[in-house]
Parts: structure tokens; sequence; C-alpha cells
């Protein structure tokens, strides 16, 4: 295994320091905001709901309780609005960076997500509207796109054939990482410091990562003619008609989304159901176990000598278990432990999905990987657009307790889905042997003859 790892060149490593940087402060700006935003929101400086003096009147006639907790209920709609307008831009943006790697390479799109972040980081530190923060939160989001197709794609040239299963998910750790700073960081600087400490924090490490970015990532890619680009798309067409990927695509977003749901809602549930009122940097260190959680399957999960498509599964169980047994929590201490198996159970299913869909595409005899990390990257900006929204409107209807429930069946449902992953795997040895260096793990448990 170490001769393995030896074929890494300076290069290869200076690449994947700048591509897990990146992916750090990308997850670091994208969480550090969940514990702050819902305080500011809710405070006076920043006031976005109109009053309602009718209601407000019938709300008069309730307990100091009763009314926090319907005052914090009418919050849930904008603040799910201004969570998920970074993953809707995500969303439209991850066709257009697509098609710019396709043109220029993958190192200017990662250069310019750089800076996209770096302006949001000024305007999340400075902005006092909520107009202004929607915008940095939506900038945010094209730069995501950029650093998140262009990062993978990178990983998936730069790295060896026979490595990508074992590295591409330490690349994850940058994500988890980024995750697992972000929330105690949003919550312990903004009440110590205020809200501008963390963002500006951020900033000046987002210079430094670009710097890093102009220093070794200068060789770019010969812009393709037309023909190219139409090879491309049809590549990309065949891609999203591909029965694997779609499904490899579908579970990301409905595992994923069993996150995204719990930031607008858990802060706020949290602020309705607990007498005292949680502190602020317990907003944030709520979400410290699912950090972890994301951390330990991302690293782990891919070393294990088990089929991508059982560790997925496997991975879908726990996350709708946790789901489930999350409402049952009466206290801050008692959530650890759904919100570690939910961490566990998002990091574990892309440890194996996401470099999964890199061998899909030298299956095809093709080395475009730009349309299959859009469509995965199209997923997660699904399931971080809607899940937020459809979080903070069920939460009306449903409650919290039954919302969780729903999102933990969806889990689960999505199961039997896999299986399709397992046939196909076991044609693929048989019709292309390009299919070997990726599930060598895998196919190492496998009988050497097929019946």
């Amino acid at each position: 295994m170490q001769s393995l790892y030896d074929t890494l060149t300076e290069n290869n490593i200076f690449v994947f320091v700048i591509v897990y940087l990146s992916f750090l402060l990308d997850n670091v700006l994208l969480t550090v905001v969940v514990p702050i935003i819902p305080d500011y929101l809710f405070s006076n400086e920043l006031n976005v709901t109109p009053v309602d003096d009718n209601k407000h009147f019938g709300l008069a006639s309730l307990s100091p309780l009763q009314r926090k907790y319907e005052t914090l209920e009418d919050e849930n709609g904008p603040l799910g609005a201004l969570l998920a307008s970074k993953a809707f831009v995500q969303l439209a943006f991850t066709p257009l960076v697509g098609y710019l790697i396709a043109a220029v390479g993958c190192n200017v799109p990662l250069l310019i997500g750089s800076c996209n972040m770096l302006l949001a980081s000024i305007l999340f530190a400075y902005g006092n509207s909520y107009g202004v923060l929607v915008l940095a939160r939506a900038l945010h989001g094209s730069a995501s796109a950029a650093i998140a197709i262009s990062g993978m794609c990178i990983l998936a040239k730069e790295l060896p054939s026979n490595l990508r299963m074992k590295i591409m998910p330490i690349a994850f750790g940058g994500i988890a990482l980024g995750v697992l700073i972000g929330y105690p960081l949003g919550g312990a600087a903004y009440q110590a410091f205020g809200k501008t400490a963390p963002f500006l924090f951020i900033a000046v490490f987002i210079i430094i990562t670009m710097g890093l970015q102009i220093m070794y990532l200068k060789e770019e890619d010969m812009q393709p003619e037309s023909s190219i680009l139409r090879r491309n798309y049809e590549e990309c067409l065949i891609l999203l008609k591909d029965k694997k990927s779609l499904i490899a695509a579908f579970t990301i977003c409905v595992c994923t989304s069993s996150m995204a749901i719990l930031e607008p809602c858990v802060p706020m549930w949290l602020l309705a159901r607990l007498t005292p009122p949680p502190s602020r940097w317990q907003l944030g260190a709520v979400f410290i176990p699912d950090s972890i959680g994301y951390f330990i399957g991302s690293q782990f999960a891919g070393l294990l000598p088990v089929q991508p498509w059982r560790i997925a599964i496997s991975s879908l169980v726990i996350t709708g278990l946790s789901c489930c047994g999350l409402p049952l929590a009466d206290t801050i201490p008692q959530l650890s432990l759904p919100h570690f198996g939910i961490g566990l159970g998002v990091g574990a299913v892309d440890a194996a999905l996401v470099p999964l869909l890199a061998s899909f595409v030298d299956n095809k005899g093709s080395n475009q990987y730009g349309p299959i990390y859009a469509l995965q990257q199209a997923a997660v900006s699904v399931s971080y657009s809607f899940g937020p929204l459809f979080g903070g409107q069920a939460i009306h209807i449903l409650g919290f307790p039954w919302l969780m429930r729903v999102v933990g069946f969806a889990n689960l449902l999505v199961c039997p889905l896999l299986l399709e992953l397992e046939e196909q795997k076991e044609k693929i040895p048989i019709t292309c042997n390009s299919y070997q260096p990726y599930s060598s793990v895998a196919n190492s448990l496998e009988p050497e003859s097929t019946e």
C-alpha cells in the first residue's frame, strides 16, 4: 500500500492541499452563519417581518413561552429563505461552471470561486440589512459551485487512478473539518466579538488560499474548439441518462437534505423549547456532533473493504433512524447521539458515492469529469435550497417531530434503489476492465469467476 502512495508527486500533494483548503474555507463560511443568523435575524437590530397588530394583540393572552414559540415560528420562513438562497444560486451556476471548465480548464473557475467567496465574507461581516445578507449568501452560492466542481475535477484528473477511491474521500476531510469548525466558531466568535469578527477571520485565510492557487495552479487546459464543446455537451446528456449516475446523485440529495433541514429548524426549535433559552455559543455547539460524525464517516468509510453500495445503504439506515430519534431529545446533550448519526451517515454516503462517480465517467471512455460532478453538486444544491425552505414551511404543518420523522423515512425508502448499483457493478468487470482500479478493494472480496 505504501508503494501506491509513493506514486504521488510533489505537484499532486500541492494540488491536493490547495483543493483541501478551498473545500475547508467554503464549508466554514457555509456553517459559520447558522448560529449567527437566527439570533441576529430575530434581534431588534434586523426586523424582516412586518408587525401584524391584530395577531400580536391575540398573542398578548398567551404565556411568555407560548408567545416566544409563536413568534419564532414566524421567523422560520425568512430564515429558511436566507439560508436557501445560497443553494438556489449554486444550483443555477452549476451548469455554467461545467461549461466554463470545459472551455478554460479547472484552475480559473477555482480562482473565480475563491474571489466570490472573499467578497461574500466581507458582505456578511459588514451587512446590516436582510437584503445584503441574502446577497452575500447568494454570492457564496456562486463561489461554492465553482469551488466544488472544479476542485473535484482537479482531483479526478491529477490523482493516480488506483488511489482515487482512497485519496478523494480524504479531501472530504476539508468539507468535514470546515463544517466542524464553522458551527462553534460562529457561535463563540459572535458572542465574544460580534458578527463581524468570524467573517473577517475567514476572509484572511481565503486571501492566503488564493495566493497558493496563483502560485501552484499556473498551467491551464487548452481552450477546446467548438466541436470539443459539442462533444462535451453530448457526453453530459449521456451521463444524465445513465441510471447509475442518477441513482447516486438522488441518494446524495436525499441524505444531504437531512442535514440541510436541521439548519433553520433546530436553532429555532431549541429557542422555543428550552427554558431558559440556550446561549449563542450553545446554538453553534449543538451542531458539533454531526460535524464530528461527518468527519469520521467521510474519512474512514472509503477505507472499509466493503462495496460502495453496501456502505451507502448502511449509511442511509443510520441517517434515517437518527432523524426519527432526534425529536425525542429534551436537552442539548441528548441531541448529541442523533446529530452524530446524521453526520456519520451523510459523510459515509459522500465517501462511498462521490469517488464512484468518476469511475462511471472512465467506464464510458471519457476523461471529462465536469458534467458528472456538476450533477453531483446539483443534487447537493437541491438539498440545501429546498431543504431549509421545506423545513421552514413544513414545520408549521407537521411540527418539528413529524418533520424529522418524514425525513428519516425518506432516507430509508431510498435504500432499495442502491441495489441497482450492485447489478451494474457485477456486469462491469466482465465488459470493461477500466473499472477495476476504482473498485479494487470491493472486487477483492468477490470470487474470481462469476456464474
